[in-house]
């Protein structure tokens, strides 16, 4: 059994994130939020991969804000992203991660998505109109 290499760069970065977006644009649930808010996928794409290269390698790469990305998402999607959306999507980030690689920074990027959204989630529901 051939053992899969650790996530060693900004290369295995943008692996990881064309990879998984492929999933998540054709995914059911998911697509059409993504589908309908991204005009550009290849900017959006590089701008994932500095985020998460930022969040791996602590190289700063990325200046974005996510929570108000976030914020802005539920607010044009009229406040319907659910928990599930979140659970949806960190399926396929942990099943995309399990095909491409194995190892310390493997893990590091399964545990940071998993507190990530919680704390997005948390932050769209509570920016919410009462």
């Amino acid at each position: 059994m051939q053992t899969k290499a650790d996530i060693k760069n900004r290369e295995d970065v943008s692996l990881l994130i064309n990879t998984f977006y492929k999933k998540i644009r054709k995914d059911d649930a998911l697509g059409p939020i993504f589908n309908g808010i991204i005009d550009d996928w290849d900017a959006h794409l590089v701008l994932l991969t500095d985020f998460w290269e930022t969040q791996l390698f602590l190289k700063r790469k990325y200046y974005g804000n996510p929570v108000t990305a976030h914020q802005e998402v539920d607010e044009k999607m009229n406040y319907t992203i659910t928990t599930e959306h979140f659970g949806l999507w960190l399926n396929l980030w942990f099943e995309t991660l399990d095909e491409l690689f194995e190892g310390e920074t493997t893990w590091i990027a399964k545990n940071r998505a998993q507190k990530m959204s919680t704390m997005l989630f948390m932050h769209m529901y509570q920016h919410r109109p009462k």
